[in-house]
């Protein structure tokens, strides 16, 4: 069913530091060891919290008020009350320390964020969710590209036009998001790793008249159809 192609939409700006699904992430989670029952918050396999581009963290499905941490809302974390100050105890005469061999260095950890947005017709053909000959060597490109770096999470997003129903697009998206998650598994990144998440049209990027041609109004939309890939992880240089 098409829906109203009349109407117009409301551009909005793109969230990028959206909340990671927690059925996406949980088995990565305890894979490493971290407990994330009552955390707010995606955390990496050092259990740092992970931040994107922006320097925002990424809130999980847990997150509220009451799990704020002063590095991510210091705004909500409650202030610990004044205690009174107490005297300070005499200090201890401390055996003198033994010389210890110095440590070798360990190499450099360099945080690495990689986001490319591709565009749904290079990836797709128009209401499908089959990835294109074009679409495998952009995400080849892409892979490429991050080869050497030690990965935290792959972030892929799908979105979609307004032309359809809201439950179709969002269905949509996400068949296109799975469809990057899985090509990408298949040139080797592991799929604990990858996230996959459709937002169907509700983050548009372009908008366009009303108008009568659908055939004009789909290539008007063309660059709200796209999907977006994030990749988080730290390079050694």
């Amino acid at each position: 069913m098409i829906k109203n192609l009349m109407r117009p939409s409301t551009p909005r700006m793109l969230l990028t530091a959206s909340a990671i699904t927690w059925s996406a992430l949980a088995a990565n989670a305890f894979a490493q060891g971290i407990d994330m029952s009552t955390s707010g918050y995606l955390v990496d396999s050092g259990g740092q919290v992970v931040k994107n581009q922006y320097d925002l963290c990424w809130r999980t499905g847990y997150w509220s008020p009451a799990l704020a941490i002063a590095e991510c809302d210091p705004d909500l974390v409650p202030k610990p009350a004044s205690k009174p100050a107490m005297p300070a105890p005499m200090p201890m005469p401390e055996p003198m320390p033994k010389p210890m061999p110095k440590p070798m260095p360990k190499p450099a950890m360099h945080p690495t964020t990689v986001k490319v947005t591709l565009s749904a017709d290079t990836l797709f053909d128009f209401d499908r969710s089959v990835i294109k000959a074009e679409g495998r060597s952009k995400l080849d490109d892409l892979v490429g590209k991050i080869k050497g770096v030690n990965l935290e999470v792959v972030i892929a997003i799908g979105h979609a036009d307004r032309i359809g129903t809201d439950a179709y697009n969002s269905k949509l998206s996400l068949r296109r998001a799975n469809s990057v998650k899985d090509y990408l598994i298949g040139k080797g990144i592991p799929a604990n790793r990858i996230h996959a998440e459709g937002r169907g049209e509700k983050q548009p990027v372009k908008d366009c008249p009303r108008m009568t041609d659908t055939k004009r109004l789909i290539a008007c939309l063309a660059p709200n159809r796209r999907v977006e890939v994030e990749v988080v992880g730290t390079r050694t240089k």
